[in-house]
């Protein structure tokens, strides 16, 4: 491997250098130790490798007026050598003035494009392409290659080699081979990097998912002991154990995620992941992909494999939230799922086994939806196998202050405060209100109560919570205040808006915004009370 006028070898073992590349995971440290290797022979004056990137440092990079394209270039990641004119110089550095190459300029840049060597094994006469004659002669470079670094036909980068002997024949068969094992080395690190990075991001998901059913989430565990909700409770106990599909009924924030919840840990599937799907917050032309995944490049913006939904959940269960929003001309491939057990990725002709139970939920009236052709007759009867009507919170009033009692603690932990106490009085402020946002209202009426009260008696504010839901109330129930009493409350509950907003009336956080009015009305009232904000 010695050049036909010295005797000092370009490479050092090569069969070596290529086991070695083999065995490495992580990208730095295979370019590290392919321009380290390389390097090490004293023949060598020079060694770089540039890959493919996309573009960037183009503002400062020295090469931007002959870059056509700065949507990708050669970025130098590796070097190494020594130097005969200046010994203590660092040429392992990254930031020289050749440390972008864009593709198709200069001789670097046209070995990324055509994908061809450009060898030079002896410089005794300079080629015209040489950019800086006066180092190739101060360091005595005799012979350089250029090697594309290819893999299934696409080019990753660019290995060059500046050599102070003539490079000869087999050194020229071994660099080619070099740079031919560096691409595939470095074609596996990053399908290595992407390998972790998904097992990591399932192992999370995993972790998320089978936490999300043994903790305390939303709505308390289904906290309560009224009759509605007991006989909620036992139509989950008969179905959860079987495999039947189930709908649960019921208004907004009344809690069928947590019906959802508890049907999954009851059954035999509770060892496997609860898949979510929120079909209402799906764009039309993503619920395919989501719930069914696609292949790279099936369609714009397709740049890699996806799992859907169907495929995430296989072994366990998919919650279909708002399932009533799926687009009609969805809802065939979703009764095809349902009834067959098998899906297609987009872009992909294989049909796919999976075995998933599908728990969907919805707040309207499906059967009246499928009369009207919005929803499929069909499909409706598949998926209400066996219906739960999930009572809205106004249907069952006792349940409200223990829910109540379970909110203010799980928000002061949260919060890191001491909860204060709800009184009788409050909890039957709540027992009355008619809750049109349901459980989800209740609890954010309690954080925000615990935020405004700093450390003082708990306040609940319900005037401002629903503007189409007035408090409903009973005489004999009612407590009458003096007039006075009414003044002295009002003043109090600005004073506390205006000391949680620091003074501030208007904008994000300002008290305006706390007591849901306007800044102006609030001003007003400021005013005929003397008191000021900022």
């Amino acid at each position: 491997m010695a050049g036909p006028n010295r005797s000092a070898p370009l490479f050092h073992d090569p069969k070596r250098l290529l086991l070695d590349l083999a065995q490495q995971r992580e990208l730095p440290s295979l370019l590290d130790l392919l321009v380290s290797r390389v390097a090490e022979s004293e023949a060598v004056a020079l060694v770089r490798l540039w890959l493919v990137r996309p573009g960037e440092g183009c503002a400062t990079c020295p090469m931007r007026d002959e870059c056509p394209d700065r949507s990708q270039c050669l970025h130098l990641v590796a070097s190494n050598g020594r130097s005969l004119v200046d010994p203590d110089r660092d040429l392992s550095r990254l930031d020289g003035r050749f440390r972008r190459f864009p593709i198709g300029v200069r001789k670097v840049g046209r070995i990324a494009l055509s994908g061809e060597a450009i060898e030079a094994p002896d410089m005794a006469d300079l080629p015209g392409w040489v950019a800086d004659p006066e180092w190739v002669r101060a360091e005595q470079i005799l012979g350089f290659a250029g090697q594309p670094l290819s893999h299934h036909g696409m080019v990753l980068g660019v290995l060059c080699v500046f050599s102070r002997e003539r490079i000869g024949t087999e050194c020229l068969d071994w660099l080619r081979m070099i740079a031919d094992h560096a691409a595939v080395a470095i074609a596996h690190t990053h399908a290595w990097r992407e390998v972790q990075r998904l097992q990591a991001r399932l192992e999370e998901e995993n972790e998320y998912l089978q936490q999300e059913v043994a903790t305390e989430q939303g709505f308390g565990e289904m906290l309560g002991a009224s009759p509605a909700l007991r006989n909620v409770t036992q139509q989950i106990e008969l179905v959860a154990p079987t495999e039947s599909t189930v709908l649960i009924l019921g208004e907004s924030g009344a809690g069928k995620e947590l019906v959802a919840r508890e049907l999954h840990r009851r059954s035999d599937r509770a060892e496997r992941p609860l898949i979510k799907v929120n079909c209402a917050a799906i764009p039309r032309e993503l619920f395919e992909s989501e719930f069914f995944g696609h292949v790279q490049g099936a369609f714009t913006g397709a740049l890699r494999d996806r799992v859907g939904r169907f495929e995430l959940a296989d072994g366990g269960t998919l919650f279909l939230d708002e399932v009533g929003e799926v687009p009609l001309d969805l809802q065939s491939k979703l009764l095809r799922v349902l009834q067959e057990g098998e899906i297609e990725r987009i872009g992909e002709e294989r049909t796919r086994k999976v075995d998933v139970r599908v728990i969907a939920a919805t707040n309207r009236d499906l059967r009246e939806e499928s009369r009207q052709r919005r929803f499929r007759e069909d499909l409706y009867y598949r998926l209400s196998v066996f219906p739960i009507l999930l009572p809205a919170l106004r249907e069952r009033r006792e349940d409200i202050a223990p829910l109540a009692e379970h909110f203010l603690r799980q928000a002061a932990q949260r919060l890191g405060v001491d909860p204060p106490r709800l009184t009788k009085s409050i909890a039957q402020r709540l027992e009355r209100y008619d809750w049109p946002g349901n459980v989800r209202e209740l609890q954010h009426v309690i954080e925000r109560a615990l935020i405004l009260s700093r450390g003082r008696p708990l306040q609940i504010d319900l005037e401002n919570t629903s503007p189409s839901a007035a408090p409903a109330s009973t005489p004999d129930e009612t407590e009458v205040l003096t007039d006075a009493q009414v003044r002295d409350f009002e003043q109090t509950n600005l004073r506390r808006a205006l000391e949680a907003a620091g003074g501030k009336v208007h904008g994000p956080g300002g008290a305006a915004e706390l007591l849901g009015i306007k800044p102006t009305t609030l001003n007003s009232r400021l005013k005929a009370m003397g008191m000021k904000g900022k």
